[in-house]
């Protein structure tokens, strides 16, 4: 059992993965499942709420059974880190609540975390991908990777599939991700960045809690096929570095000029100067209004 640092709400937080494909990451009837690599093996994680927003309590299941105490462990650390349990999001409230929209949604979608990849390489990864296309092509782009790619665990007749591993990528080709629907220089790119991950000329882990975010994406976008805007989503989704916000990817922009522009679509610099007023918390700050327009709320 976990103890997220409240106030958490779990079916909110959870919810983002509704309309996920059920044999990789979902939320269902209360339950959210996800196929880990864990201890060596790939597991199925189930992860249910028996708290309240203000006394969260989570609970963490693992499949199939039995595991030992590190897998158990293991687990327990990972669901912290993807729903980032550990997060307190009262710095926040207090930082916005000068800004009369965002301090309104911090209310409304109060106990809202944002969620992380397993790894800064998934992140990396599914950035590549959805770099200028939709996310429908790109989230149908990435279900067939993980599909094709990632190791899987069986369970009550149904077989999940986890993210790929590097090594599972690098061992691939430019046709095999081309037949996911990748273009040929992201299929390079993607090969490039798992290659060099196994070989160990790129080490991702190589940031430190105290380095800073922007350095972390000027050292993203050393590697080839990686602009700011892709480091800066990475680095927002894989490390949680709240304070970076992709201003130049055209649904915040959208979601931006939504809640706080009367005069239509904004560019991105019109976006970064709005999204001063959040200060460290510009990503989490954007990930409130992308959930708000998804729930319907209005500006």
């Amino acid at each position: 059992m976990l103890s997220p640092v409240p106030p958490f709400d779990f079916d909110l937080s959870a919810s983002i993965f509704s309309g996920g494909d059920p044999d990789i990451r979902s939320y269902r009837d209360g339950a959210f499942r996800q196929a880990l690599r864990l201890g060596g093996g790939i597991v199925l994680v189930t992860v249910t709420s028996e708290g309240t927003v203000d006394k969260p309590l989570v609970r963490v299941e693992v499949r199939p059974g039995p595991v030992g105490t590190g897998v158990t462990e293991a687990a327990g650390a990972s669901v912290s880190k993807l729903f980032n349990l550990d997060l307190d999001l009262a710095p926040f409230t207090e930082a916005v609540k000068g800004d009369p929209v965002m301090s309104a949604l911090a209310r409304r979608l109060r106990g809202l975390k944002s969620p992380r990849t397993a790894t800064l390489f998934e992140a990396l990864v599914d950035s590549i991908v959805e770099q200028q296309i939709s996310l429908a092509a790109a989230h149908g782009i990435e279900r067939r990777v993980v599909r094709t790619f990632g190791d899987t665990v069986a369970w009550e007749g149904t077989t999940y599939h986890a993210f790929p591993s590097p090594e599972r990528l690098a061992g691939s080709s430019v046709d095999a991700l081309r037949a996911c629907g990748l273009s040929s220089k992201k299929a390079e790119y993607i090969l490039g960045i798992a290659r060099g991950v196994r070989d160990g000329t790129l080490d991702l882990e190589a940031h430190g809690p105290d380095e800073d975010t922007s350095s972390i994406v000027q050292r993203l976008t050393a590697i080839r096929g990686v602009g700011t805007w892709t480091a800066e989503l990475a680095a927002l989704r894989g490390l949680s570095r709240l304070d970076a916000i992709p201003a130049d990817d055209l649904g915040i922009r959208r979601v931006i000029s939504r809640f706080y522009s009367r005069a239509g679509r904004i560019d991105a610099g019109e976006a970064r100067r709005i999204a001063e007023a959040w200060g460290a918390w510009k990503g989490l700050a954007a990930y409130y209004l992308i959930v708000a327009e998804l729930k319907g709320i209005g500006s």
